[in-house]
């Protein structure tokens, strides 16, 4: 692999920045709290001046009013700290994607693991240490999902264009990319896409229009009346709008409840999504399927991230209902009523967009999670998607999960020529890695991610592979029965319109040699003869043989090992032709296992 020095060094030089930038804003947070302190305790003593009569009470709006702005200032420093700290952990955590160092610090997507999938396990493609903890920033379920959805179902030649482009062009947007990550309050937020959907566009819950009028003309009559009683003393015709709001609020009361509450967890929700929405509003994309997203993001021509402010504005001031001293005011004045109708007209306006807002993100989130990829591992290229038969040629590939410093590059070359490689060799010399490289940079591939190669040139394909095939005590399954279980899959998936890339580990080994050889063969010879390419391993040397019988479509490969010293030494590069020699007995021996030679 090459270097990758440039983006660590901008990584770098970034979070020097920021670090800096924090220190000085908890600096200013301390001085701030102070402040505030010093202001309430004079405003405390002029209130005590006032209440003896040695001040007039109008010396406390001076405390008051500057109490209000250094809540105001400390608010934004807050913020911005919480800003600061969050893209800390954006760089922090892309240099240790650099560096080898991610394994276990992201979500690993252990929800989106699936047994029935022909090659997610067997790739490693979820769980700790797996492909999408390694690419995913996505801080909301939208973006996961997406990504998710891209890494197990392979696209088509002309979307992994549209992807690439995207890619490449969000690649160099490094602020853009760090502002999504400024997402949600926690290392991750997570958006309920179905709760989300279903209140934006669920049934209204105020219906009667006329209602939203006389709300208004209540609080205007207690203003009205509370004006007139200031300058004139009497408090009557308050008492009276009063007595009205009561009897006019109290009916109303579980409906106007029901509609503020139930916008909480959404507004919440939203405001997540408002991060990224803002970033791709901003931004000014060429790539098509930038420009796309970022079409349509407003209603009424008010931009989808400003129309997700105003509603988390409204439950904001909702809550301010909660103040005791402010809740008998906010109860003459109707305020809840009020916010309630509000809220109501938020969702009538943009309720129907949510679920396109939520689409937007996610396709967002996941091409900037394959932009943070192709930006950190710039030594990755684009595969050649080609038409024709299938084919899978790469020189250099290697392993993504694995670090540069202890990846062995191979080339390997299938096509109709060559339709399927026999790899052989002894225990950990590398076969099943071999198998987890091709398969995991042909899901990379057709995701529209960079792969880890020099060169990649290959046609669409499904890809099948029996790399984790397991028994189960509670099916009643033995491993055998799963795995022909699975090969039963393969051969339906190699009968579809897409070739099959087929990656098997250890073919039929929980049977006799006989009947793997027979067994095999049938099967390796079906698959081929529907057009799939693909490789096996075996430690069975006599499944060698299966070459010559499907020649010229089959090769054997192999790897090798040397004892120096007692141990055991492995190279991990790949040599034609089959493995001559086994090194089970002394694997057995290094462990200390006191085996005979006869």
């Amino acid at each position: 692999m090459g270097p990758v020095a440039a983006p660590a060094d901008q990584y770098r030089a970034r979070l020097a920045r920021l670090d800096a930038a924090s220190d000085t804003l908890s600096r200013r947070d301390a001085h701030l709290s102070y402040a505030r302190l010093v202001v309430f305790l004079a405003g405390a003593l002029l209130a005590v001046a006032g209440w003896r009569g040695a001040l007039s009470l109008w010396w406390l709006t001076v405390p008051t009013l500057l109490f209000g702005v250094l809540v105001e200032r400390h608010d934004r420093v807050i913020r911005a700290r919480a800003a600061s700290t969050r893209s800390i952990a954006f760089y922090a955590r892309g240099l240790a994607r650099i560096e080898d160092r991610w394994a276990g610090t992201g979500e690993p997507g252990d929800r989106f693991r699936d047994d029935r999938h022909p090659c997610a396990n067997d790739l490693d493609l979820f769980g700790r240490g797996s492909l999408f903890e390694l690419l995913s920033n996505a801080r909301t379920r939208a973006g996961e999902e997406t990504l998710a959805a891209w890494l197990t179902r392979p696209a088509a030649p002309d979307e992994i264009r549209v992807r690439r482009e995207a890619v490449t062009e969000l690649a160099a947007a490094l602020d853009v990319r760090e502002h999504v990550a400024l997402a949600g309050a926690e290392l991750r937020a997570s958006v309920d896409t179905d709760g989300l959907i279903a209140w934006a566009e669920g049934a209204p819950l105020l219906t009667r229009e006329w209602l939203r009028g006389a709300a208004w003309g209540l609080t205007a009559a207690v203003a009205s009346a509370a004006a007139y009683a200031l300058a004139s003393g009497a408090w009557g015709p308050v008492s009276t709008a009063l007595v009205l709001v009561a009897l006019f609020s109290i009916p109303q009361r579980p409906r106007i409840q029901q509609a503020l509450h139930a916008a909480g967890g959404p507004a919440r929700d939203l405001d997540v999504l408002a991060h990224v929405l803002d970033a791709l509003e901003r931004g000014r994309f060429t790539a098509p399927r930038l420009a796309a997203l970022r079409t349509g993001l407003s209603t009424a021509g008010v931009p989808a991230s400003a129309a997700i402010r105003r509603l988390h504005r409204l439950v904001e001031l909702h809550d301010w209902q909660h103040n005791q001293f402010f809740a008998p005011l906010a109860a003459s004045l109707l305020w809840g009523t009020h916010l309630a109708w509000a809220i109501e007209a938020w969702r009538r306006l943009h309720g129907a967009h949510v679920g396109g807002w939520l689409r937007t993100v996610g396709e967002f989130e996941a091409l900037s999670s394959l932009a943070a990829y192709r930006y950190e591992h710039p030594d990755n290229v684009w595969a050649e998607i080609v038409e024709g038969p299938a084919q899978f040629e790469a020189t250099a590939v290697g392993h993504p999960l694995l670090p540069a410093a202890r990846m062995v590059p191979s080339d390997v070359r299938l096509s109709s020529d060559t339709q399927l490689l026999i790899v052989s060799g002894s225990n950990m010399s590398g076969k099943s890695t071999l198998l987890r490289t091709v398969g995991i940079n042909a899901v990379l591939a057709l995701a529209g991610a960079p792969v880890r190669a020099e060169r990649l040139r290959l046609t669409p394909v499904a890809v099948g592979a029996t790399l984790r095939i397991q028994d189960s005590l509670q099916e009643g399954r033995s491993r055998f029965y799963a795995e022909i279980t699975r090969i039963r899959v393969l051969a339906d998936m190699a009968r579809g319109p897409v070739p099959l890339l087929f990656l098997l580990d250890e073919l039929f080994h929980g049977t006799n040699s006989h009947d793997r050889l027979v067994g095999a063969t049938g099967v390796l010879r079906s698959l081929l003869a529907r057009g799939a390419i693909g490789l096996i391993t075996t430690h069975d040397l006599a499944l060698t043989a299966i070459a010559d019988i499907l020649a010229p479509r089959a090769a054997n490969v192999h790897f090798a090992d040397r004892l120096e010293g007692g141990e055991i030494h492995f190279d991990y590069r790949l040599r034609p032709g089959p493995v001559t020699r086994s090194n089970a007995i002394a694997l057995m021996r290094a462990v200390g296992l006191d085996v005979d030679q006869e």
